[in-house]
């Protein structure tokens, strides 16, 4: 079990702020700020130039690619390199051949990142149903061709039943925005297809950066759809050549070296403290702060065992403008009229107390 005040003493924001916003971008490990320093006076005087160059850049990447697979339990074999989980979830709608005709099911709670994607598709004819979070599986029928939904709403951290949705039998695309890094994951309990991430929120790397899931059986089914240097099995033969053979090829672009230095320090911080306790300790300061607001008489968005916690104000910006002056840094869902906390493991107990306390009853 790792010290919770020297784990939060990593993130100086903290020193100045009750941050409470991973949910849109997580907090900066001092040692990630460190890594990506050293990584820009290396370049600084190295260049970036020669095989030594291009050699450390793909060790970092593939360093990278095997720290998210632990965090996802999978294979690195399985997983691409993206910058975002839109990038991931537009390389998985992008690579299927979905026609006119085909449905996607698609839930209520979903955020701009997948609605925007599939609303490209339901232009080409594609049909989208939308329907509620709870029930998305009921809605499976024989015409459904993909489900597209988030693993944890963004709106008020509901989790969705993975095991309905696995049974449909089915191809499901996880939205992971707020599950990687937040929440223990298994992909292979999930029985998802696909599952696309961010690693700028809850895995506090820098923006720019993610992962992408691709079950085995699938691979093959997806058209590359960002083909370049990399996703070819031979770039020497590119104009011939398959492609690559794993989920590599479905690695966006060229692995920037400060992105995998960011990203690979703020992991080591999160791995350092242990991710059973990491994820055990977000959740329970996040059902206390959900138990201190449903006390003081507010609506608590539905949720699950996550690291988000909403409730109903009647102007929800000016309330996040309010308690930003009082030092919270929280964000509004302002489709739903919500107010949202992000918790973390490096939030506490009395930041928790004090902003049910600051909220307006």
């Amino acid at each position: 079990m790792a010290d919770a005040a020297e784990f939060r003493a990593q993130f100086p924001v903290l020193k100045t702020k009750a941050y409470l916003n991973a949910g849109t971008e997580g907090p900066l490990p001092r040692q990630a700020g460190e890594a990506v320093r050293e990584r820009i006076a290396l370049e600084l005087d190295a260049g970036r130039c020669g095989a030594d160059y291009g050699a450390t850049i793909r060790q970092l990447a593939g360093e990278l690619r095997r720290g998210y697979a632990r965090v996802l339990g999978a294979d690195p074999a399985d997983v691409a390199l993206t910058g975002s989980t839109t990038d991931g979830i537009n390389t998985i709608l992008s690579g299927l051949d979905l026609q006119p005709g085909d449905e996607i099911i698609t839930s209520d709670e979903e955020h701009p990142g997948l609605l925007a994607p599939l609303g490209n598709l339901k232009r080409r004819g594609v049909t989208v149903r939308v329907v509620p979070f709870a029930t998305i599986a009921e809605a499976v029928s024989a015409q459904t061709r993909l489900v597209a939904c988030s693993h944890i709403s963004w709106v008020g951290g509901q989790v969705v039943d993975a095991a309905a949705l696995a049974a449909t039998g089915v191809p499901v695309l996880l939205d992971a925005a707020q599950g990687i890094g937040a929440v223990p994951v298994d992909v292979q309990a999930l029985g998802c297809a696909f599952y696309a991430g961010s690693g700028q929120k809850w895995l506090c790397g820098p923006e720019g950066s993610g992962a992408l899931y691709v079950r085995r059986d699938q691979l093959d089914q997806l058209t590359v759809a960002w083909p370049g240097y990399g996703s070819v099995a031979d770039a020497k033969q590119a104009l011939q050549s398959p492609p690559a053979p794993d989920a590599a090829r479905l690695d966006h672009g060229f692995p920037p070296g400060m992105r995998s230095a960011w990203a690979l320090a703020s992991l080591g911080v999160l791995e350092g403290a242990g991710w059973e306790w990491v994820h055990a300790r977000a959740a329970e300061l996040a059902a206390s702060l959900a138990e201190r607001l449903a006390g003081r008489g507010l609506t608590v968005s539905p949720r699950g065992r996550s690291t988000l916690v909403s409730w109903e104000v009647p102007d929800a910006e000016a309330e996040v403008t309010r308690l930003a002056e009082a030092g919270f840094v929280v964000r509004s869902i302002p489709t739903h009229g919500l107010v949202r906390a992000s918790v973390g493991a490096w939030s506490s107990e009395d930041e928790v107390a004090r902003l049910a306390a600051a909220t307006a009853a």
